[in-house]
């Protein structure tokens, strides 16, 4: 009997080792295992993550305006160059040819110019001695027709006296000749004066003339000196300097090389002005741009250095954008310091721009904000995953979409031809998305499922009446940041009987993996749910491509 009684006692023990070994380790669907994290206290850094190249503060293009043959090239790359300095030379044989010319007639021109202002004096000083000679004939001229005025008095008297018969004849006949005399004599006084007047005015016509060839001469010596001029500016342009202290990144051009200059001043020379600070250009896009503002923090890094990290800041948003398919994007500019000219133009940076930083903010898990109990209409659309738009994200993205259908149908609820147009809409949605984002960057194809995301948005909203849309917009809008008010969110705690319950918060920045809190019934150390819970009969069944439930457990 004692022997029996052994064999029994091992079959039990056999029995309840093999139970505990071989049985299932799902649990029944009706189990509760919570799994739940704190609320804490700690900083928050919100960025904004984006790619960008570094690129010289001012980068000068020096090119030649004459068309020659290089002769000497005085620069190389990574040279350092002052402002003025001769960086190459172009062939100055056939200008120098040409300056000659010019000075020669420049010089012919002035000696030109010398013998016209001696023309000029010869023909004013003849006009002075033409003038005197006039005058010397005027005064004749009132000489004889002063004799002239005595000769006819003489005249009269003997005249008188001769018809009286108290004259003599020969008297009276000389008184006539006299008159006769100074008649003729004042007669030729008055045909010399109009001469001399004559040839005075031929004079002054001279003059002018000598003036007017002494101004030819003097405009002639202004052209050909403006023309040596020219010529000596272009035997200048042989001698290629550089505008700017700087360091040269860039040298186009080989000795014996021939530049043409006919069209546009072909590109020599890339001097950067000055490297010790930089500048990145950086691709925002369109739904972070709102975020930047000048002065903010920036630290980033380049494949050159991947273990150092370097610090920046914003200097301005261009306001100019730039679309490429169908993804708007804008340029931010982050000036940084490259004391040690690590930094080289056409790196490559990875830059994080700080548009938030709390300290000691109230914050909780982005996880719970996720988080819905099984069988809960209301969907995560609070704080969502930025892979979700990432490589791999694409399962994410589905179950987005998914929760979006139903809370659409079960808070909106549509009707029958608004949600035949919802699903069409979606359906597009995910076949145009496929197709989008193939051969993008990461930075490109979340620019690109956040542009997608708005267009489905406004599609679904103008398939709705005002009513049914109000309400969706208040499904889109939930964990939208608001600088003013926060967003709002939902988060579950546990109740007294082990169950979750709802509490709505506001929320602020996150960092992808905490949220702050601004406003809500949660304090510091208030446990959240972040998952499990129990599971429906729906939920259990095994959806294809799901993995499957585990079995016994054999160690």
């Amino acid at each position: 009997m004692r022997k029996w009684v052994i064999v029994a006692g091992l079959g039990v023990a056999a029995a309840a080792g093999a139970y505990w070994t071989f049985r299932p380790t799902g649990g029944a669907a009706s189990d509760v295992a919570y799994r739940t994290t704190p609320v804490d206290r700690g900083q928050i850094t919100a960025a904004v993550r984006a790619t960008g190249t570094l690129t010289p503060v001012t980068t000068v293009v020096v090119g030649s305006m004459l068309s020659g043959q290089i002769v000497e090239i005085l620069a190389d790359y990574n040279s350092q160059v002052k402002a003025g300095q001769i960086v190459a030379r172009l062939n100055s044989d056939q200008i120098k040819t040409r300056r000659d010319a010019a000075a020669a007639d420049l010089a012919q021109s002035k000696a030109d110019l010398v013998v016209k202002r001696a023309q000029l004096d010869r023909a004013k000083t003849a006009r002075v001695k033409a003038n005197s000679t006039i005058k010397d004939l005027e005064a004749q001229r009132d000489r004889t027709a002063a004799q002239l005025a005595d000769a006819k008095r003489t005249f009269d008297r003997q005249s008188e006296l001769y018809n009286r018969g108290a004259g003599a004849q020969q008297a009276y006949d000389s008184a006539r000749t006299q008159v006769d005399i100074q008649t003729a004599s004042l007669a030729s006084n008055e045909a010399q004066l109009a001469s001399a007047k004559a040839e005075l005015g031929g004079l002054d016509a001279d003059i002018v003339l000598a003036e007017g060839q002494v101004q030819s001469g003097e405009a002639l010596i202004q052209s050909r000196d403006a023309k040596l001029s020219d010529i000596m500016i272009d035997l200048g342009r042989t001698d290629i300097r550089s505008p700017v202290d700087g360091v040269v990144v860039q040298r186009q051009v080989n000795l014996g090389q021939t530049v043409a200059a006919s069209l546009s001043a072909p590109e020599l020379f890339q001097i950067a002005q000055d490297l010790h600070e930089i500048d990145i250009y950086a691709n925002i896009d369109e739904a972070d741009v709102g975020r930047l503002k000048p002065g903010q923090s920036v630290s980033f890094t380049v494949n050159a250095y991947p273990n150092r990290t370097f610090e920046g800041r914003v200097l301005m948003v261009r306001l100019g954008a730039q679309t490429i398919s169908n993804v708007v994007t804008y340029t931010g500019v982050v000036r940084v310091e490259n004391r040690d000219m690590a930094l080289l133009p056409g790196m490559t940076a990875n830059l994080q721009v700080v548009t938030e930083d709390r300290q000691d903010a109230l914050r909780v898990a982005n996880a719970a904000l996720r988080y819905r109990p099984s069988g809960s209409t209301a969907a995560p659309l609070a704080a969502p995953s930025p892979s979700a738009a990432a490589p791999g994200g694409a399962r994410n993205g589905q179950r987005a979409m998914a929760a979006l259908r139903e809370r659409i149908e079960t808070e909106v609820q549509p009707t029958p031809d608004q949600k035949q147009a919802i699903t069409a809409i979606l359906q597009e949605r995910r076949a145009a998305g496929r197709e989008a984002m193939t051969g993008l960057s990461d930075e490109e194809r979340r620019a690109a499922f956040r542009a997608a995301r708005t267009e489905m948005q406004a599609k679904i909203a103008a398939a709705l009446d005002p009513e049914r849309r109000a309400k969706f917009l208040a499904i889109t809008q939930e964990g939208r940041p608001s600088p003013q008010q926060g967003a709002p969110g939902r988060v579950y705690v546990l109740d007294g009987d082990g169950q979750p319950k709802l509490v709505q918060v506001m929320l602020g920045p996150t960092d992808g993996a905490f949220t702050e809190i601004v406003a809500g019934d949660l304090k510091e150390g208030a446990q959240v749910v972040v998952g499990g819970g129990p599971r429906t009969a729906a939920a259990s069944e095994q959806p294809a491509g799901r993995p499957p439930v585990r079995g016994p457990r054999l160690f």
